[in-house]
């Protein structure tokens, strides 16, 4: 019997009130049916997608540039993850996870009993990771190994480098490597395409990258989402998925289909607003040195800190009921120091919020 949530972060996500100016979530701005050519057209009710809609599976391959038998899908991205931690670990199991990260990944893992240990991403490393630590943690009991990149909450990423050795690690001791990258599109759109952050999917080895349609394709109600894994790990989370939901939602897939087939335009409205909104934040923060962040913002979150704060929690609390500030507290992330904004919603909103932020800071800096 549950004595407490599983997904603390998730639970006050969706019980919280509505704050006037929020700058907690991280959804890209959602499309509507003009920003999605054909999608009114597109729907149906019934495909056949007992293993994924065929041409959901072939686009995402092909996004990827894998064999479509490599591709699992699933309802977004929790839902992706979800299914992996069910058909890759139980009880007894070792699950390494980074800290901080984003709760569901963590409660997933207890509810299949496994005993989870983390492996910190610091600060003061700019929330790198580091490979030493992971590779002291592993032991033989240790089934899968669990990242983000870009990382929830800061939004910094990893490199080749990193993934390989840490796959390099896990084959060792017979792990799966489980990567979360539902930020890594969007974030890419605003890089040169020869500086773009790597999806762990293009590396051979032992590794799981899970996405959606969410964080960067602002379609957050398709609940649209997959596994990019080897062969025969994607066979065993669709077996795994029978006992789950069994199959994806017929409009979901169909939908998601056709915004892959739009994908260009999705991302170029992407681009255009998270450009907009990491130049405004890198220029707030420029204009604040009060606020820390571990690097230049890059993606569609933050997650500054103020220099000598201890525990944001306070401040956060001060920002939502005097200034109408929804940010999303570190704690939930086990980093209560910090505090993670969001850069996925409308510029204007973005801008209202970190006025709001400013003036917050002010009074923080005077004591009132």
């Amino acid at each position: 019997m549950l004595t407490s949530p599983l997904a603390p972060y998730l639970l006050w996500a969706k019980s919280r009130h509505p704050a006037p100016i929020d700058l907690a979530g991280s959804n890209l701005v959602h499309c509507d049916f003009d920003d999605l050519p054909g999608a009114r057209e597109g729907l149906e009710l019934w495909i056949p997608n007992d293993n994924g809609y065929p041409p959901l599976v072939e686009a995402l391959a092909s996004h990827y540039g894998v064999a479509a038998n490599r591709v699992a899908t699933a309802a977004g991205c929790s839902g992706a993850n979800f299914v992996a931690i069910a058909a890759l670990v139980g009880a007894g199991d070792d699950v390494l996870i980074e800290q901080p990260t984003y709760d569901p990944l963590i409660g997933a893992c207890r509810l299949m009993g496994a005993s989870v240990r983390r492996f910190g991403r610091r600060f003061e490393s700019g929330f790198a990771v580091d490979v030493d630590d992971i590779r002291a943690a592993v032991t033989d009991r240790t089934k899968l190994i669990i990242l983000t990149s870009p990382h929830n909450p800061s939004g910094i990423p990893f490199d080749r480098t990193t993934l390989v050795a840490i796959g390099e690690i896990a084959d060792r001791v017979g792990a799966q490597v489980l990567v979360d990258q539902v930020y890594l599109d969007a974030a890419n759109a605003i890089r040169s395409p020869h500086d773009r952050w790597i999806a762990a999917a293009e590396l051979d080895g032992p590794f799981l990258t899970t996405s959606s349609l969410t964080k960067s394709y602002g379609l957050a109600g398709l609940r649209c989402g997959w596994t990019v894994a080897p062969a025969a790990v994607a066979e065993r989370l669709r077996r795994t998925r029978d006992v789950v939901d069994n199959a994806g939602s017929a409009p979901a897939e169909r939908l998601g289909a056709l915004a892959l087939s739009h994908k260009h335009h999705l991302i170029a409205r992407a681009k255009a607003l998270l450009a907009t909104n990491v130049d405004r934040m890198r220029h707030f923060l420029a204009d604040h040195p009060a606020l820390d962040v571990a690097s230049t913002p890059a993606a569609s979150v933050t997650f500054p800190r103020i220099k000598g704060v201890a525990d944001a929690g306070p401040f956060v609390t001060r920002l939502l009921e005097h200034h109408g500030v929804a940010v999303a507290p570190g704690a939930f992330f086990d980093a209560p120091a910090h505090f993670r904004i969001s850069l996925a919603g409308r510029s204007d909103t973005l801008e209202k919020g970190l006025a709001k932020l400013s003036e917050a800071l002010r009074m923080h800096a005077s004591g009132s």
